[in-house]
C-alpha cells in the first residue's frame, strides 16, 4: 500500500479492544491455573495448606471475567460499528465476501504475491473467528457444568442439566482440556498472521488493537 493512498481510520472501538485484552489475560490466566488443577500440587504438607483453593478461585474468577467478556462482545457485534458487526463474520454469505475470502485464501497458499487489502477483518479471519467462539462456547459449557458439580441441585447445576446428559464427567473435562490446546493453537496462529499483516500491509495491524487506529485505504475493495 503507498504512502498517498493511506488514511488514519477509527476501526476498533473501546469496547472491542476491552474485549480482546480481557480475553487474553483470561485465557493465560485460566490455561495456567487450569494445568495446577489437573495436577493439584502443595507448596506445604499441613492441613492448613490452601495453595489448591487459591489457585482454583482464580481460576473461577477468571472463568466468570471471561464469560462476561465474550458475551460482551457477541452483544457488541449487534449494536458496534461495521467493522465489528455480527454481518462481518459470515463472508460466505456474499459474492463480495467469498470473493475477497478467495482471494485472502490464495495469498496465504502462496498462490498470489500481493496481500488484499482489507479495513477490518479480513474475510479468512473472520470464518476462523466463528469457529473459535463455539470453542470458546465449548470452553464456558463445561467449564461451568464441572464447577457446579459441588453443588448438586443448584441453579447452575439446573440449568446445565442437558450437559450432563451429553457428556460423562471425565468427557467433559477431556473436552475442557482439548478445547484449551484448540485456543493455544489460535492463539500461534493469530499471533503470526497479526505480524504478517503489520508488515504487509503497514496499517498499523497489531499497534490498532491498543489504539483504534488503522492506517487504509479510502474505501474497501
Amino acid at each position: 500500500m503507498s504512502e498517498q493512498c493511506k488514511f488514519k481510520n477509527y476501526i476498533w472501538e473501546l469496547p472491542v479492544r476491552w474485549c480482546h485484552w480481557t480475553n487474553v489475560l483470561c485465557i493465560v490466566v485460566l490455561s495456567v491455573t487450569g494445568f495446577f488443577i489437573g495436577t493439584p500440587f502443595s507448596f506445604g504438607r499441613s492441613a492448613s495448606d490452601f495453595t489448591m483453593g487459591w489457585i482454583r478461585f482464580i481460576h473461577f474468577t477468571a472463568a466468570y471475567l471471561f464469560t462476561v467478556s465474550v458475551i460482551s462482545r457477541v452483544i457488541w457485534s449487534f449494536i458496534g460499528n461495521r467493522y465489528s458487526g455480527w454481518k462481518e463474520f459470515f463472508p460466505l454469505a456474499t459474492d463480495k465476501g467469498r470473493h475477497k475470502l478467495i482471494r485472502m485464501l490464495r495469498y496465504y497458499l502462496l498462490l498470489d504475491k500481493d496481500v488484499p487489502e482489507t479495513v477490518g477483518h479480513n474475510p479468512l479471519a473472520t470464518t476462523a473467528y466463528i469457529l473459535l467462539f463455539c470453542i470458546y462456547s465449548t470452553m464456558i459449557l463445561t467449564g461451568f457444568a464441572l464447577y457446579a458439580e459441588h453443588a448438586p441441585g443448584s441453579p447452575m447445576h439446573r440449568a446445565l442439566g442437558f450437559m450432563y446428559v451429553m457428556f460423562s464427567d471425565q468427557g467433559m473435562r477431556l473436552t475442557h482440556h482439548f478445547s484449551m490446546w484448540l485456543i493455544v493453537g489460535f492463539v500461534i496462529n493469530h499471533i503470526y498472521s497479526a505480524w504478517l499483516m503489520d508488515i504487509k500491509e503497514h496499517g498499523s495491524e497489531i499497534s490498532s488493537m491498543f489504539c483504534g487506529y488503522k492506517f487504509t485505504v479510502k474505501k474497501e475493495d
